[in-house]
């Protein structure tokens, strides 16, 4: 009777969907592999095949997409990605979504209305996937969605650490654009060696997407240098009133700083024309040509995603990526 030899060693497979295929690129380079091989392709009609061109059974497949304009393409492209990996006995499948799309919509404020961010994790679990992992969710409770393991990775050292080496941080307030940050705004006092915290008071109308009214700064911020924290910008107006209303309070300074650039519609001519002297946020989505200005400064997640799928794969640690601090 031959001899059968089982091999027990893991295998790393990185794929990577269309949507930001350079920043798939960046975490492939962190992690010292090539991207799989895949072939993707549009029909007439629009619908989206995609194959892999080399075997993925046994393999533990992480499957990085950004869910960038046009999102729901991007999203349906992660889907088959994920239904294909499933099909061909990958062993264990990790959904890594540097931006999650339909974040926002995580709780019905209304009668009548979704909530998206919950199906959006039921979709990737039908699929297939085992194992989730984004980064700076716009809520927490967003990992609960999902039947699994759920990686929530947080741009916010990195953030804070460029923030701190620029500035005096005797002088230093961090600005939370409204109450639902102060949370996160602590955490950047944390790290930055307890500098004082101050909000801005806002109001919205749930019947009015992306837009808001900017009411009173909420604490002392007369010659301070400020940094006004968000997850995402979108079209900007929540964050260049803010700038205006500390600048009228007061700020010597102001500094913008957030994870995820979404950049719609006249964000970035709003970004352009605003009085902050620096705009700072992370590649989780593409930035065109086209919405780079003088005073924006992006810095890449790539170490970050990378060092979160070596630790997954390798059985690590996670916990100082969940929490904040490095």
């Amino acid at each position: 009777m031959s001899e059968i030899r089982l091999s027990s060693e893991k295998r790393l497979r990185l794929f990577a969907g269309r949507g930001f295929p350079e920043l798939a690129e960046e975490v492939a380079t962190e992690l010292g592999i090539p991207l799989t091989p895949t072939s993707a392709y549009d029909f007439a009609n629009g619908e989206i095949f995609v194959r892999f061109e080399e075997s993925v059974r046994g393999c533990d497949a992480f499957v990085i997409q950004s869910h960038t304009n046009p999102v729901n393409k991007q999203i349906m492209e992660q889907l088959i990605m994920v239904d294909a990996l499933k099909r061909a006995s990958a062993k264990r499948i990790t959904v890594v979504t540097p931006f999650y799309g339909y974040a926002r919509q995580d709780k019905k404020s209304r009668g009548r209305e979704p909530i998206t961010a919950r199906l959006m994790a039921d979709l990737f679990k039908t699929a297939g996937a085992d194992r989730l992992m984004a980064v700076d969710l716009h809520t927490s409770q967003i990992q609960g969605f999902f039947d699994g393991p759920v990686d929530h990775l947080f741009a916010l050292p990195m953030l804070a650490n460029y923030v701190g080496s620029k500035v005096d941080r005797t002088r230093l307030t961090i600005v939370s654009p409204d109450s639902g940050r102060v949370r996160v705004a602590e955490r950047w006092s944390d790290l930055l060696g307890g500098c004082p915290i101050a909000f801005i008071h806002k109001t919205r109308d749930p019947r009015v997407p992306n837009e808001s009214v900017t009411g009173r700064v909420v604490g002392d911020v007369v010659g301070q240098t400020c940094v006004v924290i968000d997850d995402m910008i979108d079209t900007a107006g929540t964050i260049t009133k803010a700038v205006d209303a500390l600048f009228e309070a007061g700020a010597a300074d102001v500094i913008v700083a957030a994870t995820h650039a979404v950049f719609s519609g006249p964000a970035v001519d709003r970004l352009k024309n605003s009085r902050a002297s620096e705009v700072v946020i992370t590649n989780t989505l593409p930035i065109s040509e086209d919405q780079k200005f003088d005073n924006l400064t992006v810095l890449s997640i790539a170490p970050l995603l990378g060092r979160a799928i070596r630790e997954v794969f390798e059985d690590g640690s996670v916990t100082s990526l969940f929490d904040g601090h490095s």
